[in-house]
């Protein structure tokens, strides 16, 4: 292969990593439970309103900034939110780290006791503990329905979001984060 060849493959690799970012790359990318993501037509800011951890110590989205962020709410009686968490805690196990972090955040009424008995239930271990107890958050989120899960970009901003539950460590999800990843 000559040189002008393997400029040329380069480039259209480069092109096509590029084309991944955007909403029709990744929107092929959707399969089974990850064809129910919704991608916004423009990254949606969010407040950076406090979330609360195991001691009781304030947190904020803004700490996650240039990460992308798997933001999740859930409840610990939710059914659908216990068959979940496991498949969070998976992603964050794998993907997790320098430019990804999962983030549940447990809104309504629930107790630090009755999340760390959740997680110990599920065999959750790579998850932190985020309550938003008062719901503030996720009143602000229009969120009335549990679990919803947001994809935030390194800015903060929602760029996707799936209403009820997924399979986060399935093929599709890891490979739609991987091409955001890659791609930003």
């Amino acid at each position: 292969m000559g040189l002008r060849s393997a400029v040329f493959y380069a480039a259209l690799a480069l092109s096509a990593n590029a084309a991944l970012a955007d909403t029709a790359g990744l929107k092929a990318l959707a399969t089974g439970d990850m064809a129910k993501l919704v991608f916004a037509e423009a990254p949606m800011p969010l407040p950076d309103l406090p979330l609360t951890d195991a001691s009781g110590a304030a947190h904020r989205l803004s700490q996650y900034r240039g990460k992308y962020v798997v933001l999740n709410f859930w409840a610990t009686w939710c059914g659908p939110c216990r068959r979940e968490m496991p498949t969070l805690d998976r992603l964050q196990a794998e993907l997790g780290g320098a430019k990804l972090a999962v983030v549940p955040v447990a809104t309504l009424r629930n107790t630090v006791a009755g999340v760390e008995r959740f997680y110990k239930q599920v065999k959750v271990t790579d998850l932190p503990i985020r309550l938003d107890p008062e719901s503030a958050l996720a009143r602000h989120l229009g969120l009335y329905g549990l679990p919803v899960t947001l994809i935030l970009n390194p800015e903060g901003a929602e760029i996707a979001r799936l209403t009820g539950e997924a399979d986060w460590n399935s093929d599709s999800a890891k490979a739609i984060l991987k091409a955001l990843i890659a791609g930003g």
